[in-house]
């Protein structure tokens, strides 16, 4: 009875290079804006609201949608980060400076 040997190979693990991904690079007309707070609304998670205007806002410009809104840039960002919580009063400023409308359906 022979036995066989077994060869083992050293398997080098490749690393993964990953970049952020950044959705306001998609967000270029009111046709993708729209769709994409559609999403996220049918959703209806506030805080993935919230987080979306935020984006919407960087792709359209945070300082612009800042002077509209009469807000600070900086309080803005916050606000509309993944942990902030927006006053109802913010989120309809920011959407008036984006040009949206807020419709309820029944």
């Amino acid at each position: 009875m022979a036995i066989r040997k077994s060869k083992t190979r050293a398997v080098r693990k490749r690393r993964l290079k990953t970049i952020p991904w950044d959705s306001t690079a998609y967000l270029t007309t009111e046709s993708a804006i729209g769709d994409y707070l559609e999403a996220v609304f049918e959703d209806g998670d506030p805080a993935l609201i919230a987080h979306a205007l935020g984006i919407v806002a960087r792709a359209k410009g945070m300082t612009k949608i800042a002077r509209a809104t009469g807000l600070g840039r900086e309080s803005l960002y916050k606000a509309l980060s993944p942990g902030g919580n927006p006053e109802l009063a913010t989120v309809l400023k920011v959407m008036h400076a984006l040009g949206l409308k807020l419709k309820v359906a029944a």
